[in-house]
């Protein structure tokens, strides 16, 4: 097959999966990765090779939990012996912590950044020795506009994303003589199950402490597959075709890509132009120019 080999994590719904079904439509080597292959998600990894092959694509799933690095290890060298070469690695798997901040407990906060953070630095890391040596790759960040912008009671959730966003702008630099990009991709208010599924937290007597307040994420919860416009509903296929079309880009990538819904502007494009005005100085300043 023509085109690159690409690996995306997370890829049993959302972004991932709209990923891996459109790299393959653009006859890219897609392997699609995900926890649970063989019980859980065995369903969804026989829809997935259906769905890809109904348009006359191949699609290969493969077993990887990015909260386990063995999986991980396990997974990236299986590619590197299939294929290879990985040309592109899409970070996209996570989950989202919506509730009382302060009654997520250490361990709770643990667990969110078990697959949204170090998910991510753990696939990162096992990719980039490769990537290296071939001289040429791309990472794929998939954050949020919640890795920019604050949102009561997504706190532990954006710290996350904010991590991770710095996380891949330090690869961007330290990278840059390897012939190795790395990019963010800033979705923005896009229906999913991740909020849905949300898990409490674990400090009930924190919670109870909060009264009335504690009971404001459940009402975000349950508002949120209705505030969406009927008429106009936003198209999460708008990600899978920014994170394909930066997979597919033959010059140098931006840093960041925000991809909202039609006719919404949060002001996070604003926010990055002026974060990037105060950085690139920042790096200049310090005789580090030649890596923006």
């Amino acid at each position: 097959m023509n085109g690159k080999v690409v690996v995306v994590t997370g890829t049993s719904s959302g972004f991932g999966r709209l990923t891996a079904l459109e790299l393959a439509r653009r006859g890219h080597t897609v392997v699609a990765t995900m926890r649970d292959v063989e019980g859980r998600n065995g369903q969804v990894r026989s829809e997935l090779i259906e769905a890809a092959k109904a348009e006359g694509r191949v699609l290969q799933v493969l077993e990887m939990d990015v909260a386990d690095e063995a999986s991980v290890n396990a997974a990236i060298d299986h590619v590197i012996k299939q294929h290879g070469r990985i040309d592109a690695l899409i970070n996209n798997a996570g989950t989202m912590f919506v509730g009382v901040t302060e009654a997520y407990t250490v361990a709770d906060i643990e667990r969110q950044f078990a697959v949204n953070f170090f998910g991510a630095a753990r696939a990162d890391r096992a990719v980039l020795p490769h990537m290296r040596a071939a001289g040429s790759g791309l990472l794929v960040h998939v954050t949020s506009l919640m890795g920019r912008l604050i949102f009561p009671f997504f706190g532990v959730y954006s710290a996350s994303k904010f991590a991770l966003e710095a996380l891949a702008e330090s690869y961007r630099y330290e990278l840059s003589s390897f012939g190795v990009d790395s990019v963010i991709v800033e979705p923005g208010a896009f229906p999913s199950n991740l909020l849905p599924s949300s898990p409490e937290p674990s400090d009930e007597g924190v919670l109870a402490s909060y009264g009335a307040v504690a009971a404001i994420p459940g009402q975000i919860k349950d508002s949120s597959s209705q505030a969406n416009d009927s008429s106009n509903p936003p198209r999460p296929q708008l990600v899978a075709d920014a994170i394909a079309r930066l997979v597919e880009a033959t010059e140098r990538r931006p840093l960041r890509t925000v991809v909202m819904p039609e006719g919404m502007d949060l002001g996070v494009e604003r926010l990055n132009e002026a974060a990037t005005s105060v950085q690139n100085d920042m790096l200049g300043a310090f005789g580090m120019s030649s890596m923006i």
